[in-house]
């Protein structure tokens, strides 16, 4: 039974911390990326209000993850569901996996925008790819962490 909640309290807060890194991610993009260093907008289109609604929807998204993060981990702080030793782990795999969809999806396969509109694009894919993977190669080295502290715990 013990193993059962201690694992639900990882899956709850990885949720939790996951959300939290989905949203931080997305408003360093629109912030830095969109607004202060104009490099692109979340659907680059003709019109300028249409990639400006674009962006209020990536805002509205992010808002919405932080605000759910933020909701679920109080609850599990009150609950006392709260899994110390996952929240970095769930927090960069958030902003990493972020980072590589938009690098890859948004960037690449649905071709919504580029990260910058140069004419040698490739470093800054590259850059921007890179750095998603290293946030998610570190939080999957913390979950295995964490994972192996839950483990001796149990036992």
């Amino acid at each position: 039974m013990k193993e059962s909640v201690g694992q639900k309290k990882s899956q709850l807060t990885l949720l939790a911390t996951i959300l939290l890194g989905l949203g931080s991610m997305a408003a360093i993009d629109e912030i830095i990326f969109h607004q202060l260093l104009g490099w692109h907008h979340f659907v680059d289109v003709n019109s300028s209000a249409l990639a400006l609604a674009s962006d209020g929807l990536l805002h509205t998204l992010e808002l919405i993850l932080l605000i759910g993060g933020g909701v679920l981990l109080l609850h599990l702080y009150e609950q006392k569901l709260y899994a110390k030793g996952y929240q970095s782990a769930g927090f960069l795999l958030g902003m990493g996996g972020f980072q590589l969809f938009d690098g890859i999806v948004t960037h690449k396969i649905l071709g919504l925008h580029q990260v910058r509109y140069v004419d040698n694009l490739l470093l800054y894919d590259l850059g921007w790819n890179a750095s998603g993977l290293l946030l998610l190669l570190i939080g999957f080295g913390l979950l295995r962490r964490a994972k192996r502290g839950l483990a001796a715990s149990a036992s």
